[in-house]
């Protein structure tokens, strides 16, 4: 499997993740929503499987964990989906929520450590300025998401008090940590290797989460 037919799969199941969630706006449409969502998550973990094996040579080793991984989050998505209650479906979309937004972090970070590893560039390369561009978003973007979305869920919860933190000066605070996390994403796509751009991604990505908790607990 080429890589330009990999983008071009990713990009038809980026479409269904779309229209998933425009579906899933309003009751009428649910239902086709979540048929947008599993055609596309079925997109994307078959291609995502192909690719493994591409870039494993054949090794059954690295598809075998992203196996243990797909029956372990399938099976405990399965069992949520049975016994949650529809009042607690916001804050379990929540949770969902958050845990896509650690993986987006997690993928980021070791996309930094061993970019050979996700085909980015041979080994003991440096990692051209475009795909750093895509890793400082994914792990900033990722990092608000699953911050906020855990305030989300304990305030949709009772776990946290519904009550909006309103800060002094709270928008000026934003704007500020807007432009600390575009100033260490700058310092981090222009490293020239990946010890000199580890500290400003791990400094963008604590910022990033700060950011994620401060604007949710305003709502």
């Amino acid at each position: 499997m080429s890589l330009n037919v990999v983008t071009l799969l990713y990009l038809i199941a980026s479409v269904c993740f779309i229209q998933a969630l425009k579906g899933l706006s309003h009751p009428t449409t649910s239902i086709r929503g979540n048929l947008f969502g599993m055609v596309g998550m079925a997109i994307a973990v078959f291609t995502t499987a192909a690719l493994i094996v591409k870039l494993a040579a054949g090794s059954p080793l690295g598809l075998g964990w992203v196996i243990v991984g797909l029956i372990a989050g399938g099976v405990y998505g399965a069992w949520r989906a049975r016994t949650v209650e529809m009042t607690k479906m916001p804050e379990l979309v929540a949770f969902f929520h958050s845990m896509i937004g650690l993986a987006a972090v997690f993928i980021a970070v070791a996309a930094v450590v061993e970019p050979w590893a996700f085909g980015i560039t041979a080994k003991d390369s440096a990692i051209p300025p475009g795909n750093r561009l895509e890793l400082a978003l994914g792990a900033a973007i990722g990092a608000i998401t699953f911050s906020g979305s855990v305030i989300a869920f304990g305030k949709l919860s009772g776990k946290i008090g519904g009550k909006p933190l309103l800060l002094p000066a709270r928008h000026w605070l934003n704007l500020a940590g807007l432009l600390v996390i575009l100033w260490y994403g700058r310092e981090f796509i222009m490293a020239k290797d990946v010890a000199s751009g580890m500290t400003p991604l791990i400094v963008m990505t604590v910022v990033s989460l700060l950011f994620g908790i401060h604007m949710v607990m305003a709502i």
